[in-house]
């Protein structure tokens, strides 16, 4: 068993308003200078039962895209996973 998890983020040039106000309002009080961007998106975890790692990702990449889970024309996803005993990492 694999836990795959899928990021979703506004790609590279697309206005990330709640990243913005999250750097605005709570990081830079307090670490300006520091930190240089804030980037907010969502984040899904799925547990697959898959023969490889590559079959899994592949897997969840595939239900990512024929359902919908983002907008290809403002996000980006980023898909990451690890093999799992009781579907604990």
């Amino acid at each position: 068993m694999y836990a795959v998890e899928l990021i979703i983020v506004n790609k590279d040039g697309v206005r990330d308003p709640e990243g913005e106000t999250i750097k605005r309002f709570v990081i830079e009080e307090q670490y300006s200078g520091i930190i240089g961007e804030v980037k907010a998106g969502k984040y899904v975890r799925f547990l697959v039962e898959a023969k490889s790692k590559d079959e899994a990702e592949s897997l969840v990449k595939r239900i990512a895209e024929e359902k919908r889970l983002f907008n290809p024309i403002v996000h980006k996803i980023i898909v990451r996973s690890e093999r799992v005993e009781d579907g604990s990492p």
